[in-house]
């Protein structure tokens, strides 16, 4: 058996997306929400018998390398090495497995790990006492410090080059790194000189960039990060998720803050379904990130101007992605990590399980912005919080916050509904299912009879070939596929039927899988045998039908001959 094909009967697909996404089971197939697109509803489904998903929202589906491929970024070489890693299948080596552009990617994987062992070396030496004194003012232990594995970046400017050039990179690595920058003149020097540094991960836990804290006054900016590269992408990746993912399951919830000291912070109080967005706004990519592990957020950014105004954007953008939004903003005007080292780790727990839901920190940021004496700064009150309140899905929820709005803005409450209603009908969207064949259960019944048992297949299939009913099915194309080749092996038969299939049918077929079991179906012989006898049943009233239809033409056109021949066969063909 070749390797891929090894891997893939090896690895459970179901364990596999199930540590990217929340599944439920359902008979034979597991659902959840889609990680590659935004939905309310579930629509995407992983099928443990045939071993593929498949999104019925946004089109997503294939094996599990597929998956892995998609959803962590990753090369076909690089999500078998993945799998084969975790799973612990030993992993052929072959020129076909590795291009130039996967060779690229390996080498920045492993000058990342290099830079992170030789920055964590330079913080604890003689070259990182100025950081390890600014660690201890700032209240982290060693035990944390080598957790996020922390590390410092000396001011030579050198420091990663040498050890770069004694590894034998080359100038062309160096420089995709995104670590070593070159001068006009001629010649490589260190990105990170003289900063604190933060490795940044993905959700893997393999280190792929880094953020750098100054450590001199004046030293701009404040906090430098990574460039992006081939391993890279600032929208696709939240700081400290591949460590918080399991307590965001665990306690379905994520709390999101601003930096990473922050982080640390709040992982220190023992909340660790904490994470941060590196040095950048929040996009939706990001959401979408921790989305998949749970849909309830708590939004404790820093207390200043910018801080607010960022928690604002980012209420807009969880919301849109179908995050259940609470927002937590600390008394005294503290940071989160500043709040953990004055009132301590329950206390912060505390104010976490009670953050209120997003709507009323929202209602005060509008009375603090405009002047509510006013009719003028009530309707722009009421302006600022349309586009929040327009995304809440449940209409007795909306009703319930009209009367708040009415009540804390001091507008008339029918006002406040015929907001609502011209707001909601001027963002309505028509959308149209695309067409699809509807498929009869007995034909759904004998296709997943025939892909879920041999002894089906070696008894229905001769029988099915030679039915003229098949040429009527919406599923024909599916099964003269099915007739074409050779379906003994029940390992590979799924994904060999799809691969002989046009997208359309292809779309058919997982549709008619995924309804597998959905109302109890036995996929016996007995009850395949059942179907194809309904199948010829339909054939015999089909022809019949048209027997009939015939007779009449004849009688109209005065050929009584061909009417009495037509009769006598439809005769026959009811004795029978």
């Amino acid at each position: 058996m070749e390797f891929v094909e090894q891997l893939k009967s090896s690895v459970d697909i179901v364990e596999v997306i199930g540590q990217y996404v929340r599944l439920r089971k359902a008979g034979t197939r597991y659902v959840g929400l889609c990680p590659f697109h935004t939905e309310k509803t579930a629509s995407f489904g992983v099928h443990s018998v045939h071993q593929f998903y498949k999104c019925f929202g946004c089109g997503a589906g294939g094996d599990v390398i597929k998956f892995v491929m998609e959803i962590e970024g990753l090369t076909f070489y690089e999500a078998l090495k993945l799998l084969s890693e975790r799973y612990g299948i030993p992993m052929p080596k072959r020129a076909e497995y590795s291009d130039a552009d996967t060779k690229l990617r390996a080498a920045l994987y492993r000058m990342h790990e290099i830079a992170c062992e030789t920055f964590r070396a330079a913080y604890a030496g003689p070259a990182g006492a100025e950081a390890r004194a600014y660690v201890a003012k700032r209240g982290l232990a060693p035990p944390l410090v080598s957790e996020f594995e922390l590390g410092f970046a000396d001011a030579s400017g050198h420091m990663l080059t040498r050890r770069f050039e004694r590894e034998k990179f080359a100038p062309e690595e160096m420089e995709a790194s995104g670590l070593i920058l070159q001068r006009d003149s001629g010649g490589f020097f260190d990105r990170f000189r003289g900063r604190l540094m933060f490795p940044i991960h993905n959700e893997s836990g393999k280190c792929i960039a880094f953020g750098g804290r100054a450590m001199a006054d004046g030293q701009d900016p404040k906090y430098l990060n990574s460039s992006e590269t081939a391993i890279y992408k600032k929208s696709q990746v939240l700081y400290n998720l591949h460590r918080a993912k399991e307590s965001i399951r665990k306690n379905d919830r994520v709390v999101l803050v601003e930096g990473y000291m922050d982080v640390i912070g709040v992982w220190s109080a023992g909340v660790h379904e904490v994470v941060a967005s590196c040095g950048t706004a929040l996009v939706a990519q990001q959401v979408r990130g921790v989305r998949r592990h749970s849909e309830k957020i708590v939004v404790n950014f820093d207390p200043d101007r910018a801080g607010m105004a960022a928690a604002e954007k980012s209420i807009q953008m969880l919301l849109e992605e179908g995050m259940r939004v609470r927002v937590l903003q600390l008394e005294g005007d503290l940071d989160p990590d500043e709040y953990v080292k004055e009132h301590g780790a329950e206390a912060y727990q505390a104010c976490v399980e009670k953050a209120p839901g997003y709507f009323r920190w929202l209602t005060d940021r509008a009375r603090a912005k405009f002047d509510m004496r006013a009719a003028e700064g009530r309707v722009a009150g009421l302006q600022f919080l349309l586009p929040a309140i327009q995304r809440i899905s449940d209409k007795l929820e909306r009703a319930s916050i009209a009367d708040e709005v009415s009540t804390y803005l001091g507008i008339e409450r029918s006002l406040v509904l015929d907001a609502f209603r011209k707001a909601a009908v001027e963002r309505r969207e028509k959308t149209l299912a695309p067409g699809q064949e509807t498929v009869r259960p007995v034909e759904r019944i004998l296709l997943n009879s025939i892909l879920a048992n041999a002894g089906v297949r070696r008894e229905i299939l001769p029988r099915l070939r030679s039915m003229p009913a098949l040429a009527q099915l919406a599923t024909r194309r599916i099964f003269e596929a099915l007739l074409a080749m050779d379906a003994d092996d029940s390992a590979s038969l799924f994904t060999s039927l799809e691969a002989r299939l046009e997208e359309r049918d292809r779309n058919l077929l997982t549709a008619i899988v995924f309804a597998d079991k959905e109302h109890g179906e036995d996929y016996s012989l007995e009850h395949a045998a059942a179907c194809l006898d309904a199948l010829a049943k339909t054939d015999r009233e089909s022809w019949r039908a048209a027997l009939k239809l015939r007779i009449k033409e004849a009688e109209r056109a005065g050929m009584l001959e061909e009417a009495f021949r037509l009769a006598e066969e439809l005769g026959r063909l009811d004795r029978a």
